[in-house]
């Protein structure tokens, strides 16, 4: 039987709904739409909302696309977005995309609780 990819775990705390993305390598095409399709539902109303990136090592550019439809998706229900646990690869990414201007990252997933309260 084939895996299913990618694979998160949704925790819902005191105030935020915490998404964290089990996957160390999020590429494909089709691992970007199952993963697209596993969080909008989440979004529903005003949601607070932390996307956790401890366990992923390497992502495709398509993968900041989704962060960016999430985001709007999120803003539009007058939700708010942090991300946390980016490695230092990836966060390179963000800088040089200057999605690090874009998205409120944070170094963990506590920290970006905080950022809530």
């Amino acid at each position: 039987m084939e895996e299913v990819k990618p694979r998160i775990s949704v925790y819902y705390a005191q105030n935020a709904t915490i998404v964290t993305l089990a996957d160390e390598k999020i590429l494909d095409d089709e691992d970007i739409r199952a993963l697209e399709d596993s969080i909008m539902p989440l979004i529903d109303g005003p949601v607070n909302f932390v996307i956790d990136f401890s366990s992923v090592n390497f992502l495709s550019s398509a993968v900041l696309g989704l962060l960016i439809r999430v985001s709007k998706r999120i803003n539009e229900n007058k939700g708010r977005l942090k991300l946390c646990s980016i490695g230092p690869k990836i966060y390179d990414i963000f800088k040089i995309t200057r999605l690090d201007e874009i998205f409120d990252i944070y170094p963990d997933v506590k920290k970006a609780m905080q950022s809530l309260k």
